[in-house]
């Protein structure tokens, strides 16, 4: 008697283990080892300033110090920190470098007439200011062209909830139809720090000097 409740036991703990198996399958699905991984759409993919906390790149010394590059006012450093908290990724001395080949090739762009290489680093506004510049003087090129690297001084810094403006004053000197002049400018970039694209955009450009060969006046 005791070897026959023995196997209805058996069986009734088999039956309920094939019961929870198939339950587990219905409810988890089965893997074949063949599912291709799951695609997370680009507009939900998290971004390393969104989910990453700041990290300590070696050039930036101790946390929450940045290097300044030369020149910069030190008053600039509370804002350049806060902005670096919430961009993991900034560093000014790479900034300034990209925002002085922009200056260039903007700069280039203008003189030659043929906006079309800088959609996307200017905002529609400065764009709007260049194009009707260029039709003024009916798409005419200019004989311009940059006599060396631009130099470039971070003058201002604001981060606004997650949007950023660094204003940059860019010296340098030209080649033009009436000699050789050195020119001064004050641009400001932006950009949102949780933008899945690292670029800068340019929305303002003051020329502090009185000159038709240069980009509009475009205050701020």
């Amino acid at each position: 008697m005791s070897d026959s409740n023995a196997w209805i036991e058996i069986v009734l703990l088999a039956m309920l283990a094939a019961f929870i198996g198939l339950r587990l399958v219905s409810v988890l699905g089965k893997r074949t080892g063949e599912e291709r991984p799951q695609q997370i759409g680009d507009s939900f993919r998290p971004t390393a300033e969104i989910t990453a906390p700041p990290r300590r790149d070696a050039d930036r010394g101790p946390r929450g110090k940045l290097v300044l590059p030369p020149g910069t006012d030190i008053s600039l450093l509370p804002a350049l920190e806060s902005i670096a908290a919430t961009d993991p990724g900034f560093a000014p001395d790479r900034f300034l470098a990209g925002a002085a080949s922009a200056y260039a090739m903007i700069l280039q762009a203008f003189w030659s007439g043929d906006l079309s290489g800088i959609n996307g680093l200017v905002s529609d506004e400065v764009q709007d200011n260049l194009t009707a510049a260029v039709d003024a003087r009916e798409g005419a090129p200019l004989p311009n062209r940059l006599l060396g690297t631009p130099s470039a001084l971070l003058e201002g810094a604001e981060l606004v909830g997650q949007m950023v403006e660094l204003t940059v004053r860019f010296g340098v000197r030209l080649a033009t139809a009436d000699g050789d002049i050195e020119t001064r400018d004050v641009w400001t970039f932006s950009r949102h720090v949780a933008s899945l694209d690292p670029a800068w955009v340019l929305i303002a450009t003051d020329n502090e000097d009185d000159s038709a060969d240069l980009p509009p006046d475009h205050a701020a």
